[in-house]
């Protein structure tokens, strides 16, 4: 499976909008330098608040343009306006499962952790969207849409046109859950 960099943004500070650049650079073990999420510990306020020294599993947050494109018919989102660090193409990121490891540009390596857990800060972007990037599967279980996160394996410069080789991890899959 290839898909592609549409995107790569960061932000310095905890904002909910994340601003586009030419490239990011990975860093093994803490995330995309100078992005507020960058370090060893969680960075997210509200897992800081229950524990400063939980591991930071959320170094990284990819989205899909495809959530983009199904969105559009009533919201507007560019990439990174959803704060995410990588915008892709051609992937279904929230197909895959925890441990898939993501091999980005010349030589970062990122494996996804699990599911960005959508929250009310999407709603103050632009109201009614939370509602839109959460549903329900044929069992009524919550089905979350705003991205997949991922730590570090492997540090490296990413930028848009980049392209992105999956490589799944041993059978049995264990499902991307929220972190």
């Amino acid at each position: 499976m290839i898909g592609k960099v549409i995107a790569v943004s960061r932000s310095e500070k905890h904002t909910f909008s994340k601003e586009n650049l030419q490239k990011v650079k990975l860093v093994k073990g803490l995330g995309v330098e100078g992005d507020a999420h960058f370090g060893v510990n969680v960075k997210h306020r509200s897992r800081v608040a229950q524990d400063p020294n939980q591991p930071n599993l959320r170094q990284v947050h990819l989205i899909q343009s495809e959530l983009f494109e199904e969105l559009a018919e009533r919201f507007k989102v560019e990439p990174g306006q959803m704060g995410e660090n990588i915008t892709t193409v051609g992937i279904n990121l929230l197909e895959l499962p925890t441990d898939t490891l993501l091999y980005v540009g010349q030589s970062a390596i990122v494996k996804l952790t699990g599911l960005r857990n959508p929250c009310a800060q999407i709603d103050n972007f632009k109201h009614g969207l939370l509602k839109a990037v959460l549903d329900k599967d044929a069992e009524g279980n919550l089905v979350r849409k705003a991205g997949v996160m991922g730590i570090v394996i492997h540090g490296g410069e990413v930028k848009p046109g980049d392209s992105i080789r999956v490589e799944l991890p041993p059978k049995p899959f264990k499902k991307l859950e929220r972190v």
